[in-house]
C-alpha cells in the first residue's frame, strides 16, 4: 500500500510539475500572457508540496527517484498536449529513467 501511495504521489507531482512549466512554457513561448504564467507558477509551487508527502524522508532521494517519473512523463506530455511522437530511444531512455526510479525508492533496504 505504500508503494501504491508513493507512485500516486510520484504521478501527481508529475502533472503539477510538468504542468506548470509547459504553462508557463505557452504563456511565453506561445504568447498566452500572464495568466498562463501564473497558473503554471502556482502548479511548480504545489509540486513541491506535494513532493513533501513521500513516505521517505530523504529529499535527495526522492527527488532522484522523481527524476525518472519527470523524463517518462515529460514525453507522455509532449504526445497528449503537442502531438509529439517518440522514437524508440526515446521510449528506452524513459523505461531505464523508470526502472533507476523503482530501484533508487523500491529496492529492499537493511537497517
Amino acid at each position: 500500500m505504500l508503494v501504491l501511495r508513493s507512485v500516486a504521489l510520484f504521478l501527481l507531482a508529475a502533472v503539477l510539475e510538468i504542468g506548470g512549466a509547459w504553462l508557463v512554457w505557452q504563456g511565453i513561448r506561445e504568447h498566452r500572457g500572464w495568466i498562463w504564467i501564473g497558473a503554471g507558477m502556482i502548479a511548480l509551487g504545489l509540486y513541491g508540496v506535494v513532493a513533501t508527502f513521500q513516505p521517505d524522508a530523504h529529499f535527495g532521494r526522492i527527488l532522484a527517484a522523481y527524476g525518472g517519473i519527470f523524463v517518462a512523463g515529460s514525453i507522455a506530455w509532449g504526445m497528449v498536449a503537442d502531438g509529439y511522437r517518440p522514437d524508440r530511444f526515446d521510449i528506452i531512455g524513459a523505461l531505464i529513467c523508470l526502472a533507476g526510479m523503482a530501484v533508487i525508492m523500491y529496492a529492499p533496504r537493511g537497517g
